[in-house]
């Protein structure tokens, strides 16, 4: 076993950053339903003999139960701590000497599960795989020593102004829902979770009736849907109820929120708008624009190159499950973080006000276009983007025809959209640190 991984993990090393089908993007994706009825989505490349695995387990770490905040943050971050008669070593010594990779990640509205598997020994992988979902140890001492881990980070999140300012914002923007509160949970709540509540989590996430599955690699049809039934076949059809939407309280305003520390950082944001809106493509490419576009977005130009007010600044448009937003972040001195403040406003006043210009909209629209393939660049990215498209709900030949829906933006569409979407008197502003000449106008 030990000659299978010296001679395959370059192989798969080499299939992880080379393999990339063409930059043009012609994915030909199919669609597999497997006899127990999970649909996935395969991209066939069979020029190196490995697949790329992505696995999407809807309702992520909002499926906490009530009081067990952290719950399946740590549930998760313990299913390569062993399954079956594994401890922690044997699995990562199991998954070497396969020359397999397999990681876990929980955010909000997701529990994600990637892999990495070479052909030759893609059935005793998925084999391992499979015992880490279904089968997790939870071993004590493997529970304790990541609860540990877990406890250390919520330790230097209290002294860190970037997370405490985003905590803030979760809390004052989603209030009781979940995304109100940390995903990690507190140290309270994590020191008090127990095996049954790691195992309640568990049962509420891995369930048949919320998982997406994407696989590109050197694999058929019938030998993926038997794969996946093999991998997901025992899971129970049903999990937890999933969450409901937020109810996004925006009010405008500033709150204030007194750290000592030199420089305040500061999170803004607006309603934002859903995934299928039809205005979503003119105001991705505005927000391009405003606070996407790196250094030549015009926050970044009026903020930081012009009054040097920060090293950096950047919007986005925040597609949560259960609620739209429209935020920014910038950080800046105490004593210059209120004419940072009003900067952004009077841009966001005047983009809506005055709109565009035609060569900031070629400009952004070039970008974002060229940049769009670079995405591609192997099997395991591109497992990753169609499993997101199913996700969001978006078809096949969304891959083929992005570009195009983003060229046939016009300057009427995204100016109209500055008008009608852009709101000043909705853009909250919590701030973390002891700001100058600024007060709250939000309780």
């Amino acid at each position: 076993m030990i000659h299978v991984r010296v001679l395959f993990a370059p192989l798969l090393a080499l299939a992880l950053t080379l393999t990339a089908l063409p930059a043009r993007a012609e994915v030909d994706i199919k669609e597999v339903t497997t006899p127990g009825g999970i649909e996935a989505w395969l991209v066939e490349e069979h020029s190196l003999p490995f697949v790329a695995l992505e696995l999407r387990f809807r309702g992520g770490t909002s499926l906490d139960a009530e009081g067990k905040r952290g719950a399946v943050s740590l549930m998760t971050a313990l299913l390569e701590e062993g399954s079956g008669d594994l401890d922690s070593r044997g699995f990562a010594r199991a998954a070497e000497e396969l020359a397999a990779e397999f990681s876990y990640n929980a955010s909000d509205d997701a529990v994600s599960v990637s892999a990495r598997f070479l052909t030759e020994t893609r059935d005793e992988a998925i084999d391992l795989l499979r015992a880490s979902i279904a089968d997790p140890a939870f071993n004590p001492q493997a529970v304790e020593r990541v609860r540990a881990q877990i406890v250390s980070i919520l330790q230097s999140d209290l002294k860190d102004p970037d997370e405490i300012v985003r905590n803030a914002f979760g809390k004052l923007v989603f209030g009781d829902h979940p995304y109100g509160t940390p995903e990690n949970g507190t140290i309270e709540s994590v020191g008090a979770l127990t095996r049954e509540d790691l195992e309640a989590a568990h049962k509420a996430v891995f369930a048949r009736d919320r998982v997406y599955v994407s696989a590109v690699g050197d694999i058929s049809e019938d030998e993926l849907a038997t794969l996946i039934d093999d991998l997901l076949g025992d899971l129970p059809e049903t999990g937890a109820p999933l969450p409901g939407e937020a109810d996004v309280n925006l009010p405008g305003g500033v709150q204030v929120v007194d750290y000592d520390t030199p420089q305040s950082a500061v999170i803004f944001g607006q309603p934002g708008l859903e995934r299928d809106d039809p205005d979503f493509f003119a105001a991705y490419v505005l927000n391009h624009i405003i606070g996407g576009g790196g250094f030549s977005s015009r926050l970044m130009t009026e903020v930081r190159q012009k009054r040097g007010l920060t090293y950096g600044i950047y919007s986005y448009l925040s597609l949560k499950d259960n609620a739209q937003t429209w935020i920014g972040s910038v950080s800046s001195a105490n004593d210059r973080v209120a004419e940072a403040i009003e900067v952004i406003r009077d841009q966001w006043a005047s983009v809506k006000e005055n709109g565009v210009t035609a060569e900031e909209l070629e400009d952004a629209k070039t970008y974002i276009t060229g940049a769009y393939p670079l995405r591609f660049d192997g099997n395991g990215p591109i497992a990753d983007i169609a499993v997101g498209m199913q996700v969001d709900g978006l078809s096949k030949d969304y891959i083929a025809t992005r570009n195009d829906k983003m060229n046939a933006v016009t300057l009427e569409d995204v100016n109209r959209v500055a008008r009608e979407r852009l709101d000043p008197d909705k853009l909250t502003f919590v701030v973390v640190g002891q700001p100058e000449g600024l007060n709250s106008t939000i309780n």
